[in-house]
């Protein structure tokens, strides 16, 4: 068994969509809702997951541009609202937390580490899924984009999480899937811990992650490596 004394102390934050939690079969499918209400083909599961994780708005471009019909920013606001009536409705129909996610928290916060969430979803989305998948609990602290100066991959989303959650930079660890959990991670300093099984448009293997995992079990080893060094 692993030696997680390692882990005292230390701040591990943690994107949300595609790395804590499989959430795109309610937001793909929220997107579809407003793809067929404009009379367009909704996309299927697998080519619209990566779009996720730059928040709705960019969600609800990206599907439409795919769909074939680009958004006037007049057009894009209407449906902005619409998405989040539905998906606030629909939030935690068939999103589940990944295989491992739960027990993992459970044992990093028993080692004494503190826990935050960071992600481009806003803090209320955040909160509200968490809720319905009884994970609030788990967290010191949950940073929305609206709830940060900047959104991921800006640093200060990053930094804003760990001060929230009560650590320090120097014993930070980020935990994400795309490209804007590494940019956060590299401007702030932090360690970089990437899963191979959430939401990117560039392969995973490509944006540099100090450790490189295939399920959460992995996760307590990899943070002691990296905040142990």
């Amino acid at each position: 068994m692993t030696d997680l004394s390692a882990l005292n102390g230390a701040a591990i934050a943690f994107d949300l969509d595609g790395t804590l939690v499989d959430t795109a079969p309610d937001l793909i499918g929220t997107l579809n809702v407003l793809l067929q209400g404009e009379g367009l083909p909704p996309l299927p599961l697998l080519e619209a997951r990566p779009f996720i994780g730059h928040g709705a708005r960019r969600l609800i471009e990206r599907g439409f541009d795919a769909a074939g019909a680009h958004l006037a920013p007049e057009r894009l606001d209407a449906l902005f609202d619409r998405f989040l009536a539905h998906y606030n409705a629909n939030i935690a129909v068939e999103s589940r937390p990944f295989p491992g996610v739960v027990e993992t928290l459970d044992a990093l916060r028993e080692a004494g580490a503190k826990l935050a969430v960071c992600t481009n979803k806003r803090t209320d989305l955040s909160k509200a899924l968490l809720d319905a998948l009884d994970m609030t609990r788990r967290f010191e602290a949950i940073i929305g984009a609206d709830a940060a100066p900047a959104p991921k991959p800006d640093p200060r989303h990053l930094t804003t999480a760990i001060a929230a959650a009560g650590g320090a930079l120097p014993r930070a660890v980020m935990v994400g899937d795309a490209a804007t959990d590494a940019g956060a991670a590299r401007a702030a300093g932090a360690g970089l811990v990437l899963v191979s099984f959430g939401y990117t448009e560039i392969p995973v293997q490509e944006l540099g992650a100090d450790v490189l995992i295939n399920h959460f079990d992995e996760l307590p080893g990899a943070c002691v490596r990296l905040l142990g060094a």
